[in-house]
C-alpha cells in the first residue's frame, strides 16, 4: 500500500485490502476523528507519518489481525473496554450474560455477584455499573488480563473486587448469590481455532479439552459450594453444546436448568440454582 496523500485516497486504497467499514474505523483513530468528520473532509491532506501508521495498520489487518486489537477498545453493552491480546474480544452474545445476571438480580438487595474467568472485565465492570449497590468480584488466571479488568474498572468508574486463580480457586470459601461465566468452550482440535481473529486471541481463553467441557465441568464441580442458598449460575457456551450442558448441571446438582437462546434462535446460555 502506497503512501496516500488524502482521506479518499487513504480509504480508497484500503478498501482494496480490508472492508471498507474497517478502514473508516482506523483512519478515524489514526487521525483522531470520528467518522462522521471523514466523510465531510474527503479531500483534506493525511500528513505522511499518519498515512504511514494508518497504512501500517491495513497491512495488520489484511493479515488477520482483528480490528478491536489494533484500536485496543471494543464496545460492549454501549460502552468502550480496553482489550489487548491477552484478553478474548467481548463479543455481542455475551450481553445475553448480562441482561439475565440483571434480570435475576432485580430482586435482591447488595447481591454477591462472581464473574469467574473475567477477561477484559466487560461482564464484572457492567454489572457493576448498572447495579451499583451490588457486591461485585472477578477472577482470572491470567496476571495480564486482570491487569486490563482493573484498568477497565478504573476507567469506567466501576467498584469491582479482583483476585487472581484459577476459577472458584481465587474466592477461597466465599459464597455468592450469583456467579457467572463465559469460560473457554471450544474443542482443542476445532479448525477455527486456527482460522480468521480467533489465531490472534488467548488461546487458554478459546479451547477448553477435546470437546470444549473442561472449563464448564470445573465450574460446575465448584459451584455447589460457592452458590448461596437459592444462588444461580450461569454459563456461556457453544451453540451446540446445549444438551451436553443440562446434563452437566442436572449432574451437578443444580435445579431449575434451563438455557438462554441468542437472537439467532440457538441455546447460547445455561443457569440452575442451589437449595
Amino acid at each position: 500500500m502506497s503512501i496516500p496523500a488524502s482521506v479518499a485516497a487513504a480509504l480508497a486504497e484500503a478498501r482494496a485490502r480490508i472492508p471498507v467499514s474497517e478502514a473508516r474505523s482506523l483512519l478515524a483513530d489514526v487521525l483522531g476523528r470520528d467518522r462522521v468528520w471523514l466523510e465531510s473532509h474527503r479531500d483534506d491532506p493525511i500528513a505522511p507519518e499518519l498515512a504511514s501508521r494508518f497504512a501500517a495498520l491495513v497491512g495488520r489487518r489484511a493479515a488477520g489481525e482483528p480490528v478491536a486489537y489494533l484500536l485496543g477498545r471494543r464496545e460492549f453493552y454501549g460502552r468502550d473496554f480496553i482489550v489487548s491480546p491477552a484478553v478474548l474480544i467481548p463479543r455481542p452474545e455475551t450481553e445475553l450474560l448480562v441482561e439475565w445476571a440483571l434480570e435475576a438480580a432485580a430482586g435482591l438487595v447488595s447481591p454477591r455477584i462472581l464473574d469467574l474467568g473475567t477477561g477484559s472485565g466487560c461482564i464484572a465492570v457492567t454489572l457493576a455499573l448498572e447495579r451499583p449497590d451490588a457486591q461485585v468480584t472477578a477472577t482470572d488466571v491470567s496476571p495480564e488480563a486482570l491487569e486490563i479488568a482493573r484498568r477497565n474498572a478504573a476507567r469506567l468508574g466501576a467498584r469491582v473486587e479482583f483476585a487472581h486463580g484459577d476459577w472458584f480457586s481465587a474466592v477461597g470459601s466465599d459464597r455468592f448469590d450469583l456467579v457467572v461465566a463465559n469460560p473457554p468452550y471450544v474443542a482443542s482440535e476445532d479448525p477455527h481455532l486456527r482460522a480468521g481473529d480467533l489465531r490472534f486471541e488467548p488461546p487458554n481463553a478459546l479451547a477448553s479439552g477435546p470437546e470444549g467441557m473442561d472449563a464448564i465441568r470445573l465450574i460446575l464441580a465448584g459451584a455447589s459450594a460457592h452458590l448461596a442458598r437459592g444462588g444461580w449460575l450461569a454459563i456461556e457456551h457453544g451453540f451446540d453444546q446445549g444438551p451436553a450442558c443440562i446434563r452437566a448441571f442436572s449432574d451437578a446438582g443444580l435445579y431449575g436448568v434451563r438455557q438462554m437462546k441468542d437472537l439467532a434462535g440457538l441455546a447460547r446460555m445455561t443457569t440452575g440454582f442451589v437449595k
